[in-house]
């Protein structure tokens, strides 16, 4: 063994190479064979750490349960910083959150709930019934103009103790539990705070929740515009601390910056984008596209009270056979998504494939105005005792309803419709002409969520703010359709209610509907434990967020 160090005096200067050579050899297979032993006999498991960065289209406003409900960018950020009673996991299936055992009386109208004992607020302070009870009744006090309040009208709710409530409903409702995933609010925090301040606190950008991460800073620009927000992990949370240590949303103002910021690595994730947009994200080998059917649709609302046209039936009748619906499924979304006729989606009970469509018909639509003594005039559009056959569509300027709107003019101006459009921010749109229902047309999507329950949206009660029946809808024989559909717990019996109620709202056409878009999550794979198959809205994709991870570790395997 003592000669080895003298071998290379004896050899030649090409024998060393080749020496040197095959013990270079030798030693990297050593060691390639250890680092090879070691993966195979240990695993990767996540561990703490970590910022996940995500880009959102739009601007955060009210970071508050009570309110987000309306705005995409405040319901995301409120699904990671509040609990709530009940929530969805990935697979769309309700879950306890804030409750530990509950119980439904036989008559089905009295539910008690017993919440978890070791839960408390962001400031350390313990979550109690009386801060359940008092998020209700924040929502069902039309002073604060909760987009929830049409959900608590008629129910009782009550605390024996800290920790036990009990809500006492006038009749059943099939879907009540549905209604407890809104988020709960700090009595200690919001108490002190009346109406008049409620939308125009700090609170609502610098929130104190009870959930998996909390408020830590956010950024604006000279105008006032968020750029940035960041959370941090809650090391306190009940169910057990997040892995990813940090979350940072930043906000865009369209598609084509959000995806630019993509391209350039300097956010992680996209809330949501247009399936069409997908070819425009250039890091397809380092990007996993999650996409998901999801229970929302996207439809022109007639308000009937603004328009002499629209009042009558035979224009609204023309104006849906002149619709094609697969035209704008192809060129808005690139084929992803599926067309819609009616308001109860493929999948949830009540739906009906058999009910009467207003299938692509351009000659039936022609007909039907000419038999109606809509005439045409030497301009191609069509009047009728000195009204001109004239639409204004009111829509965001979301690109993607843009186009719509496009395509829907180009469609109707076939069959003698002048078709004017107005593109609107979000914000704009909610306050001004959603709210005090100002518009004759309004294309606009509506999240129906897991239950069918199509009262929100339909039942003439939410006719006007802050209800969501955006039609101006209903009649004493539908909302007897939607009350009776709502306590019938039997599936079937239930279904065929909201038969009869689709058909007698497909033969009044308060509404065309159009599409159900795919929903599209571009993520980078360098996010792991995202283990979702099914949503019931764009926020509960953070429904398993403490299992998403990015850094992790080795151990030995068992």
């Amino acid at each position: 063994m003592r000669q080895w160090p003298k071998i290379t005096r004896v050899l030649s200067l090409k024998e060393k190479i080749i020496f040197y050579f095959l013990l270079l050899v030798f030693i990297g297979s050593i060691f390639s064979w250890g680092i090879l032993f070691y993966l195979s006999k240990t695993k990767a498991v996540p561990t703490y750490g970590g910022e996940y960065i995500e880009g959102i289209v739009g601007q955060p406003m009210y970071i508050n349960p009570v309110l987000s409900a309306s705005n995409d960018a405040d319901d995301d950020l409120v699904r990671t910083i509040y609990s709530s009673l009940f929530k969805y996991d990935g697979q769309g299936h309700l879950e306890n959150d804030l409750v530990d055992t509950y119980s439904i009386s036989n008559d089905k109208t009295q539910y008690t709930i017993h919440l978890k004992k070791n839960v408390k607020w962001h400031d350390d302070q313990p979550l109690t019934a009386a801060d359940v009870l008092f998020t209700i009744n924040l929502i069902s006090d039309p002073a604060y103009k909760s987009p929830l309040r049409s959900n608590w009208q008629g129910i009782q709710t009550s605390s024996s103790d800290d920790y036990t409530l009990t809500f006492t409903l006038q009749t059943p409702y099939v879907g009540f539990l549905n209604d407890l995933t809104f988020g709960i609010l700090p009595k200690h925090i919001w108490g002190s705070i009346g109406p008049d301040k409620f939308t125009l606190t700090d609170l609502n950008l610098e929130p104190i929740g009870s959930g998996p991460y909390k408020y830590s800073s956010f950024q604006k620009d000279s105008n006032g515009n968020i750029l940035s927000y960041k959370l941090m992990a809650n090391p306190n949370y009940f169910d057990g601390k997040p892995y990813i240590s940090k979350l940072t949303f930043d906000f865009y103002a369209d598609d084509a910056s959000v995806i630019d910021a993509y391209n350039k690595k300097e956010i992680m994730g996209i809330s949501s984008i247009s399936p069409s947009e997908l070819p425009g994200i250039k890091l397809p080998q380092s990007t996993q596209a999650y996409k998901f059917e999801i229970p929302r649709y996207f439809a022109i609302f007639f308000n009937q009270t603004k328009s002499i046209p629209l009042a009558t039936n035979e224009v609204r009748q023309a104006l849906a056979y002149a619709t094609n619906r697969q035209e704008i499924i192809d060129k808005v979304l690139d084929s992803n998504g599926s067309p819609v006729y009616a308001p109860i989606l493929k999948g949830m009970v009540g739906y009906d494939d058999s009910l009467n469509k207003y299938d692509f018909n351009l000659d039936k639509a022609n007909q039907i105005l000419d038999n109606a003594g809509w005439a045409r005039g030497t301009d191609g559009f069509r009047g009728k005792n000195n009204t001109a056959l004239a639409i204004n569509l009111v829509t965001t300027d979301w690109p993607e309803l843009k186009q719509t709107a496009q395509i829907i003019r180009s469609q109707w101006e076939k069959i003698g419709v002048k078709v004017n459009i107005t593109n609107l921010s979000i914000s704009d749109i909610q306050q001004n002409y959603i709210r005090p229902r100002e518009y004759e047309a309004l294309l606009f999507g509506q999240v129906l969520g897991a239950d069918p329950d199509p009262y929100s949206f339909w039942d003439s009660t939410q006719k006007h703010d802050p209800g969501l029946n955006l039609s101006l809808y209903g009649d004493s024989n539908s909302d007897q359709l939607i009350t009776n559909g709502r306590e019938e717990f039997d599936p079937a019996k239930r279904a065929a209610i909201y038969t009869n109620f689709q058909t007698q709202l497909d033969s009044e056409i308060p509404a065309i509907f159009l599409y159900s878009p795919d929903y599209v999550y571009p993520v980078n794979k360098s996010v792991h434990g995202i283990n979702i198959t099914d949503l019931i809205s764009p926020a509960q994709r953070f429904s398993d967020i403490t299992k998403w991870y990015i850094d992790t570790r080795r151990i030995w395997k068992k």
